[in-house]
């Protein structure tokens, strides 16, 4: 059974971001050629995430907000106190983002079927920064046959 990997990469925007990242993930399962089998997804950063869900403008804004109060930048974090670790001089202030990210997943597995997406009517892939601007990278490996 082969297994294929592919590193997706992602240039952010500043703050909490959202990208559907469905269609690279298409694009790498058609070249290929798995029929059936299964996708993992996997977010290499400790400060971005994934999830499933519809991709629409207005609950994608409602996800930020709900990240916003759940791990409020404003509040005192201790990670945020640089000067007591060792860190490279542009270190950012992101405990916050840490927070959010432990909230969602790091990795998602879908199914292959017919060499499609085993995703529903609504589903997408959805890729969070939640403390960009940065590159970033995904890691995608199929297996199957």
């Amino acid at each position: 059974m082969p297994i294929i990997h592919k590193i997706l990469e992602i240039e952010t925007e500043p703050g909490i971001n959202i990208y559907n990242i469905t269609p690279q993930i298409k694009y790498f399962l058609a070249d290929t050629q798995i029929q059936n089998g299964q996708v993992l997804v996997f977010s290499r950063h400790t400060t971005t995430a994934l999830a499933i869900n519809e991709d629409e403008v207005r609950l994608l804004e409602d996800i930020k907000v709900f990240l916003r109060k759940l791990a409020p930048e404003s509040d005192r974090y201790l990670h945020n106190d640089l000067h007591l670790r060792v860190v490279p001089e542009d270190e950012p202030i992101n405990a916050h983002s840490h927070l959010m990210a432990m909230m969602l997943n790091n990795s998602e597995i879908i199914p292959v079927v017919e060499g499609q997406l085993g995703l529903g009517t609504w589903q997408s892939v959805l890729f969070f920064d939640l403390d960009g601007p940065r590159k970033r990278t995904v890691f995608l490996q199929v297996t199957g046959e």
